[in-house]
């Protein structure tokens, strides 16, 4: 009877480990984040599936100009092994921060028009976000 009673004592640490390992989550971002430009990293071996209008990074560079509708979620996915933005020329319409072989999404902006963005690490980087109504 000891022995067993001793052996269970033993499981405890590892479910309180597995316990923990496998808590959930509310959903939020960590520290409280909210807005649209909460950058995510999948973990170690998963892959994000893109849903919706995406920009590619990669070789440095953001692919082909995007046209969307207003207010609609857009899927920025980084390819390069360096961190990259997406950053609006105007300084507020948008900026999300993405993680080397990640994705990350914004918002696009509720006014129709032709946004301008650039990556505000790798200056040499332009591209083109048409927002219609």
């Amino acid at each position: 009877m000891r022995y067993a009673h001793t052996r269970l004592l033993a499981l405890v640490p590892l479910a309180i480990v597995a316990a923990v390992a496998c808590g959930g989550s509310s959903g939020a971002p960590a520290g409280g984040a909210t807005g649209s430009t909460v950058a995510t990293s999948p973990a170690l071996g998963s892959s994000v599936p893109a849903a919706g209008p995406t920009i590619t990074i990669s070789g440095f560079s953001f692919g082909t100009a995007l046209t969307v509708k207003a207010g609609t979620k857009i899927t920025v996915k980084n390819a390069d092994a360096v961190t990259h933005t997406v950053t609006a020329d105007d300084g507020k319409s948008f900026d999300v921060s993405v993680d080397s072989n990640s994705s990350g999404t914004f918002t696009a902006p509720s006014k129709p028009g032709t946004y301008k963005f650039h990556c505000a690490i790798h200056p040499q980087m332009h591209g083109t976000l048409t927002v219609t109504s």
